[in-house]
């Protein structure tokens, strides 16, 4: 399990530019980012290695940023390690809510899902790893 920061971002021009620049004077190293947008804001999602200096240093600047729990897999990074992952989670009951995707270490990816249809995230990374599957922590990414 590791921690994801989600930003709502105004969907001006310059906010994702002072969003990174924030996390920069923070010293943070972003390993993943994603944005979904409507026309009015956008939804930023970073995982990073150090998501408390995170989370403090972007409220400081007044961004609306919060924290969540989800698993990150490691899959091999070839056709079908994604399938493979999807097979399993289904077999164990467990919904995507949403997701996506970076490379690691060349022949590995990581998948990060935020989880439904268990209680916890915990209870699904084991159950992932019970299956094969390397789930990552937050000390993984540093």
């Amino acid at each position: 399990m590791i921690k994801q920061i989600t930003v709502f971002l105004e969907n001006t021009e310059g906010r994702l530019a002072a969003l990174t620049h924030t996390l920069r004077r923070a010293n943070v190293n972003m390993h993943a980012l994603t944005i979904s947008e409507t026309s009015h804001y956008g939804l930023v999602r970073i995982i990073c290695d150090d998501p408390d200096a995170a989370l403090a240093a972007l409220r400081s600047e007044d961004f609306r940023a919060t924290e969540t729990n989800v698993s990150a897999i490691e899959v091999p990074n070839r056709p079908g390690g994604l399938a493979d992952l999807l097979d399993t989670l289904a077999s164990l009951n467990m919904n995507i809510e949403y997701g996506y995707c970076f490379s690691s270490k060349g022949d590995k990816a990581v998948d990060v899902f935020k989880i439904s249809g268990h209680a916890h995230t915990a209870e699904a990374t084991f159950k992932l790893e019970e299956a094969g599957f390397k789930a990552l922590r937050q000390e993984d990414l540093a």
